[in-house]
């Protein structure tokens, strides 16, 4: 395994993330279980949750993500094998069943209270907000278009000098945002300089299906010394290249969530098709091609991968040891330049 450490702290990470929001809905508690153990026993130390989990959200398995991993760290005594990191639900309608007060003051204290209480540990080294409160162009949406009616009002210094509050009582440690766009990303980093704490990550998609980082975050991830948390770095399994020609795998995330779309597009399909030729020409897996990539980018602090089947996750974890060629990078940025970015 290869490490490097959360912006700005002594926090050492795995370059490979363990991903969860599969635990509790397409893995069992057994093989959620055994997933844990096989990726700490291989080097990964950085596990990755949120209260939300698992995905598809609903109300009857809300945070049953943060039991399962609360339950092993229980029975396991090996919180300080691990760096733990999770999230507070933004507000939507589909979170109504958490919550609808966004991040007030009230919110933020219930919902990291939860997670320790449910995760059994006493801090949380990283706390994300897990998406914008204000109405933007998040999950999929290529474009921004301001709504005169969104009643959001600037609630970001208010927020930091919650969380402030939080770092010094001890309860967590360290800061980070996602699914958050370049202005919300600076608003926060600039308020920080007011002696309130520094957002250090933050956990947005990023893959050879969608770079859109690389435009306006990933050049503040650089510049100000913070870093991406790539998420759906194979595309919902679909830059593992099962799914080529119309296959759909019994239990596979497609299969049983096909409204899971996000990477299905005619586009996303055709990109894909292209990568996996590279694949067999250099005699490397299209999977280990697609996490190498985004391993290698010097904006990224750590990679989440997430597995419902303990091959995929061995395969994924395996990852780490490939290096990409100067001409498998350059067949990637040609195929990048004809079509860029299908699934944002």
């Amino acid at each position: 395994m290869k490490y490097t450490f959360l912006p700005n702290t002594d926090i050492k990470v795995s370059k490979i993330c363990l991903g969860t929001m599969n635990f509790g809905n397409q893995n069992t508690i057994e093989e959620s279980e055994e997933q844990m153990n096989y990726a700490l026993d291989n080097g990964v130390n950085f596990f990755d949750t949120a209260e939300l989990y698992p995905v598809p959200a609903t109300a009857e398995t809300y945070a049953a993500t943060e039991k399962i991993i609360g339950g092993w760290i229980k029975k396991n005594s090996n919180r300080d094998k691990i760096v733990l990191a999770t999230k507070i639900a933004g507000p939507g309608d589909y979170t109504k069943h958490i919550r609808t007060s966004g991040f007030s003051d009230k919110a933020l204290f219930e919902a990291v209270e939860g997670s320790l209480k449910r995760l059994n540990t006493e801090y949380i080294d990283l706390y994300q907000l897990h998406w914008p409160e204000r109405t933007t162009n998040t999950f999929g949406q290529r474009g921004y278009k301001h709504i005169e009616q969104d009643k959001w009002e600037d609630n970001f210094e208010r927020v930091l000098q919650t969380l402030k509050k939080l770092i010094d009582s001890g309860k967590i440690r360290q800061i980070g945002l996602s699914n958050e766009n370049p202005w919300g990303f600076m608003k926060f980093l600039e308020l920080s300089k007011k002696n309130l704490p520094k957002m250090i990550t933050i956990q947005n998609p990023y893959s050879l299906l969608n770079r859109l980082f690389e435009i306006g975050n990933a050049e503040i991830c650089i510049r100000e010394n913070t870093g991406l948390l790539a998420y759906s770095p194979l595309g919902f399994g679909v830059l593992s290249g099962k799914y080529i020609n119309g296959n759909m795998p019994e239990g596979s995330r497609l299969k049983l969530y096909p409204n899971l779309n996000r990477y299905g597009s005619r586009q996303s399909t055709k990109a894909t098709k292209m990568y996996m030729e590279i694949a067999v020409k250099y005699g490397i897996s299209l999977t280990h091609i697609s996490l190498a990539f985004v391993n290698s980018r010097p904006f990224v602090t750590s990679n989440i991968i997430g597995a419902s089947k303990l091959k995929q996750l061995k395969e994924n974890i395996d990852s780490i040891n490939v290096e990409l060629s100067p001409e498998i990078l350059k067949e990637i940025e040609n195929i990048q330049s004809l079509i860029p970015n299908p699934a944002p």
